[in-house]
């Protein structure tokens, strides 16, 4: 029997409170059997929320996901001016005419540990002609450095001040068009110029740009507002400035990311999970992999199914940039691996220190080395970095409960798997952080039959 609160009171408000909800006990070793239906992608929402601060007229999104990263953007929203009503739904209405300057102390209360202030930079400057950066945040797994978002505001006219507080930036003689080349395909810094350039005077050629799917869901965005963006198949953008935009009306592109973690709940449980909103195209990738480790998937007009085809067997993946395989992916996916027959290798090259969360796993009975400098293989695919690390999954191992602690948001989601694999109990505290990125996540855990209970 799950003692459960509601999700609204265990979310927690991004504003440093201590969330309800934040510590959960499961009992593991049954298969996860149930629906579950996902909705807008957080990578989608927050970006296209922060958007909205370029229209002239109210914006509407829909599908928007009820978790702590969407609440965080809403607060600064809010803090400058913009009015959010928001439906049961999931539907926001933003509008942005009431949009002025924060107090740097206002903005860094709501902030949290939240990274998305740096995108307001843009927006801001165009609409303010200042902007501030507090201190960022964000998941422990790496300095995931804002050396690429800087860099490029540079580039397009702004002035950067480094304070003790964190970052003010300014704008006096306006944002011009630049010609950019990010040293990596970055997705955040890639938000980053489509967001400064489609008010920048004249035009923007972004290189080496992103290509997710998210990214041109945000493309999408702008487009409806007024923007001029057209982009080739070699990672090249170029965006049109323009004097004025308007609100949008938009559906958020659905969670890849929470597709593939359920995806992988179902693998290592031996379960049998339908993800309600779930496409095919976006999960290319990742559907490809599922079903080399041994699994099965239906794909239908409304979601996909997924379970086990027989016996898992043993992967070798890397990490990349879309179109590879997502790093975000690569948590859940360690955890069913280590219930496969033989050696699976995972080459993270997209992250530092993104491996970290295996010793928790390892503490829980798996067998996973992981190599600090990744490892070279004659398969290897893509590119090498200096900061890559590799994973060696041995199994199958048995996984036994263990008292864990949730490092960041998809690591966190794993040691939920791991648990719900695990014979005996397992207790797993700081659950907040996992609740940034997944909407309703006791409701679904009990939707797809889990066995557990908050109790703190």
């Amino acid at each position: 029997m799950n003692t459960l609160l509601s999700e609204s009171a265990a979310s927690g408000r991004g504003d440093g409170s201590q969330p309800a909800g934040d510590v959960i006990t499961i009992r593991g070793g049954r298969p996860l059997r149930g629906t579950i239906e996902v909705k807008g992608a957080k990578n989608l929402a927050t970006k296209a929320m922060v958007a909205a601060l370029l229209g002239e007229t109210v914006s509407t999104l829909r599908d928007v996901p009820d978790i702590s990263d969407v609440a965080v953007v809403r607060s600064l929203l809010e803090v400058h001016g913009v009015t959010v009503d928001a439906d049961a739904d999931g539907t926001l209405r933003l509008d942005p005419k009431g949009a002025k300057s924060a107090a740097m102390d206002l903005i860094d209360a709501h902030a949290g540990a939240s990274r998305i202030p740096i995108l307001f930079c843009g927006p801001l400057l165009h609409l303010l002609g200042q902007a501030f950066i507090p201190d960022l945040g964000g998941c422990r797994i790496g300095d995931r450095p804002i050396d690429f978002h800087l860099n490029a505001l540079r580039n397009f006219g702004a002035v950067v001040e480094k304070l003790p507080s964190g970052i003010r930036l300014s704008a006096p003689d306006g944002l011009h068009g630049a010609n950019i080349e990010l040293p990596y395909p970055s997705v955040g810094a890639t938000e980053q110029v489509l967001l400064t350039a489609v008010r920048a005077k004249g035009t923007t050629e972004l290189r080496n740009a992103a290509i997710e799917p998210e990214i041109m869901d945000l493309i999408a965005v702008l487009q409806k507002m007024g923007a001029i963006i057209s982009y080739e198949p070699n990672r090249v953008i170029f965006i049109e400035g323009v004097d004025e935009l308007v609100g949008y009306d938009h559906r958020a592109i659905f969670d890849r990311n929470e597709v593939a973690s359920w995806a992988c709940a179902a693998l290592a449980t031996d379960g049998d999970i339908f993800v309600a909103g779930a496409k095919q195209q976006e999960m290319l990738t990742f559907l490809n992999v599922f079903r080399k480790a041994g699994g099965w998937f239906d794909v239908r007009e409304d979601g996909i199914q997924f379970r086990r085809a027989g016996d898992l067997k043993p992967v070798m993946v890397e990490t990349d940039v879309h179109p590879g395989f997502m790093t975000d992916w690569q948590q859940p996916l360690i955890v069913a691996l280590t219930q496969a027959e033989g050696t699976s290798i995972v080459h993270e090259t997209v992250y530092e220190n993104r491996l970290g969360f295996t010793q928790a796993l390892n503490h829980m009975g798996a067998d996973i080395v992981v190599h600090a400098e990744g490892l070279a293989s004659p398969d290897r695919r893509v590119p090498r970095r200096e900061l890559e690390q590799a994973a060696v999954i041995t199994g199958p191992t048995p996984l036994h409960g263990a008292d864990v602690v949730v490092p960041d948001l998809r690591g966190g989601y794993s040691y939920v798997i791991a648990a719900l694999t695990a014979a005996g109990e397992s207790t797993i505290s700081n659950v907040g952080i996992i609740r940034r990125g997944y909407e309703k996540f006791f409701d679904k855990l009990t939707a797809v039959g889990a066995d557990f209970d908050v109790v703190g």
